[in-house]
């Protein structure tokens, strides 16, 4: 079953859905909605169990999916253009592969059509050992949260989904904060998030990948699969990035989303 998903809507134009990476949340590609919103209808959505959407007991591309489509319908959206980082390139690719006649354009930032092994095990565990009730600011839970995971750019985007509990709902023994995420949830059910999305027919529509040069998600074994599965695909590498290429070069990875989006669908 479908869940209502929290959005942000910028801008006029034909409509471009923003779809965030796992641990985020819309603010994630809030730089690419300004950069974009002044020729298109930037619908920035909360996937579920992420940022402010609901919680659910499942999680998986094809109910993910789902919770687009049926927020398009609940906006009398007939086609848009998606554009997804990361776990939100596999929901984009998703949407494009189980409804094709609702996408217009699809932009896939630095995630293949692939599944892969685990690789944020140390994450969850991190996020899992916090003891909230030893938390009275979110420097505790950094200083708890560095015992498994060094980078401390890494560190402060995952604490984005620490928040304060309102005062009138904390209690003398309780915690001060919780997590916006549905972490048991999500550590429950990221075997299904490291899969690849599902599909038997290609998506034949115009395709965007974008990856970065330094970021090992996109390799050249993955080349087939893309092609298969999205055989107008083309291929942009964005030099001195990694997985977070949107935020590293915004500039750039905006101005290719702009050409591509604006290209003569007969060309």
């Amino acid at each position: 079953m479908s869940v209502e998903l929290n959005h942000r809507i910028t801008g006029e134009g034909a409509p471009l859905i923003l779809l965030h990476g796992l641990f985020g949340s819309l603010e994630n590609l809030g730089g690419i909605a300004r950069r974009l919103q002044d020729e298109w209808q930037i619908h920035a959505l909360d996937q579920r169990n992420h940022g402010s959407s609901p919680h659910t007991e499942t999680m998986d591309y094809p109910a993910m999916a789902a919770d687009v489509i049926a927020y398009m319908d609940a906006r009398g959206i007939d086609k848009a253009s998606l554009l997804g980082h990361s776990m939100g390139g596999k929901v984009a690719m998703q949407v494009a592969l189980q409804a094709p006649a609702r996408v217009s354009r699809l932009i896939v930032a630095d995630i293949a059509p692939v599944s892969y092994t685990p690789r944020h095990d140390a994450i969850l565990e991190g996020l899992k050992g916090i003891d909230l009730t030893r938390v009275a600011s979110r420097q505790d839970a950094d200083g708890l949260l560095a015992e498994f995971v060094e980078t401390l750019p890494t560190r402060q985007f995952l604490l984005k989904n620490l928040e304060r509990i309102p005062s009138d709902a904390q209690t003398d023994s309780g915690p001060r904060f919780r997590w916006r995420l549905n972490l048991p949830v999500i550590d429950a059910c990221y075997g299904n998030l490291a899969k690849a999305p599902e599909g038997d027919v290609p998506f034949g529509g115009p395709v965007l990948f974008l990856k970065g040069a330094d970021s090992a998600y996109i390799q050249e074994k993955h080349r087939e699969q893309i092609q298969w599965l999205f055989p107008a695909a083309q291929l942009r590498i964005i030099q001195d990035t990694g997985h977070w290429l949107h935020a590293e070069k915004a500039d750039t990875f905006a101005a290719l989303c702009r050409r591509f989006l604006a290209e003569d669908p007969r060309s």
